[in-house]
């Protein structure tokens, strides 16, 4: 059964499918191992994989939900962690900054499956960007201390999760489509 550009991601199979990668973000993200003053989690990948299979819109539903989740109080914030506290503390730009991550990532996976890794190289760089300027207005730190604390830790580790995510979705992104009833080229 396809879904109508009417129904889009308010029918029930694609409010579905955001549920369960908002759920796969909830779960990933509070395991995280401390390099500083921002942990490494498993969020980004996730965040990846949303954006990558679920495209856009879809993504940035599932990164908001996992967000309002961790606001109201259940511990999906890194090291199990949740509340208004966390998000509008010194680390909280980097879990807004999953927003534009998904969104970027999911945009260029709208388009071309081959785009899928460009596009979560871009998102990254937003997530970077914005999560290093809010770390940078909360603690006071300059440009070089919030890279080297923020950035450099993680570069090596987001390109990982870059290229298995791009080895994982780049298969299955037709079939999610063919299931979520997308027309999209390949």
């Amino acid at each position: 059964m396809k879904e109508s550009k009417k129904d889009g991601i308010f029918s029930l199979r694609s409010m579905v499918f955001t549920a369960v990668f908002a759920a796969l973000i909830c779960v990933a993200a509070p395991f995280s191992v401390p390099v500083g003053a921002v942990p490494i989690t498993l969020a980004t990948f996730a965040i990846y994989l949303t954006g990558a299979l679920l495209g856009g819109k879809r993504g940035v539903l599932a990164v908001l939900v996992y967000i309002m989740i961790g606001a109201v109080g259940l511990p999906v914030f890194s090291n199990f962690q949740a509340g208004f506290a966390v998000l509008f503390g010194p680390t909280g730009g980097y879990i807004i900054g999953y927003i534009p991550l998904v969104l970027l990532s999911g945009l260029f996976s709208d388009k071309r499956r081959w785009l899928i890794p460009v596009g979560m190289v871009l998102g990254t760089v937003a997530l970077y960007t914005f999560g290093t300027a809010w770390f940078m207005v909360f603690t006071k730190a300059n440009l070089i201390t919030a890279l080297a604390k923020c950035v450099l830790p993680f570069l090596i580790g987001d390109s990982i999760k870059i290229a298995l995510t791009t080895l994982i979705s780049v298969p299955l992104k037709s079939r999610l489509n063919n299931i979520l009833g997308n027309n999209r080229p390949e």
